[in-house]
């Protein structure tokens, strides 16, 4: 008697699944890309255009650069957080609470680990392409093109998906959307603040400085402006350390948030 071929085990994150997952979404985003493209692309332009030409009539250098060119590079990570974190903690909450769009993928051959995967991967496409939007619009306005520049679509990808996961994790342990609103005030607004994109840290009291280090959004930050002016090595290699990190971590606390209220 022949014996059975031993069963295939799957693997924690199988390719068809996130795939899936991946396609549904952009299926789905090519019905809303215009309002959702110009909601992440056009508050962070507004912001370089009024702190460029508002407070560059006043300043016209800041840490060396002209302020344009200071606030243009800077405010990449600005459409970042914006097309990364909000749709992840919105859109999370209203498809798991409200349009029960979860409970039909895990349906499928879907785990949670794969869901979560597969939508932090796509906002953070998302934020790689709308990150780009302000350098482009600095560009326009006396930004300096160089060979960097070609690098900030990866670094937007990189810190987009930390963002992504993070919004992912904050819509999994919140029991109602109003609780966003502690999180968006208490933590997203502080750091949004505090990241070097309208004035540098270095400016700042000492503490200041030292959290600065500690926030994920600076060192996007510091990384587009350098990718534009010029990369400082190891440094930058350490804050692209730092984002990688930091998406790590979100990445797995955002399944053990969604796995908690999804499946647990």
């Amino acid at each position: 008697m022949a014996s059975l071929a031993p069963e295939r085990r799957l693997g924690r994150l199988e390719r068809p699944a996130m795939t899936g997952v991946f396609v549904r979404e952009l299926v789905n985003y090519s019905a809303y890309w215009r309002s959702s493209a110009f909601s992440s692309t056009v508050e962070p332009t507004i912001y370089l255009l009024a702190f460029g030409f508002g407070f560059g009539s006043l300043v016209s250098r800041v840490g060396g650069f002209e302020y344009v060119e200071f606030v243009g590079t800077g405010t990449v990570a600005t459409a970042v957080l914006f097309s990364s974190a909000f749709p992840a903690m919105f859109g999370t909450f209203v498809k798991y609470k409200f349009q029960r769009t979860y409970d039909a993928v895990l349906a499928a051959p879907v785990d949670t680990e794969e869901l979560v995967t597969a939508e932090a991967l796509w906002m953070a496409v998302r934020a790689g392409v709308y990150g780009c939007v302000p350098l482009l619009v600095a560009l326009v306005f006396g930004l300096d093109p160089s060979w960097g520049m070609l690098t900030v679509p990866g670094i937007a990808f990189v810190a987009g998906f930390g963002w992504a996961c993070f919004g992912i994790s904050i819509a999994g342990f919140a029991s109602s959307i109003e609780n966003f609103n502690y999180v968006v005030s208490a933590v997203i607004t502080p750091l949004f603040l505090v990241a070097g994109t309208f004035f540098p840290l270095s400016e700042l009291p000492r503490w200041a400085q030292i959290a600065g280090n500690f926030n994920p959004l600076h060192h996007c930050v510091e990384l587009v402006r350098h990718a534009a002016f010029g990369f400082e090595g190891v440094t930058d290699l350490a804050r692209l350390g730092v984002l990688v990190l930091f998406g790590l971590l979100m990445w797995r606390i955002a399944i053990f948030a969604m796995t908690r209220k999804l499946v647990d």
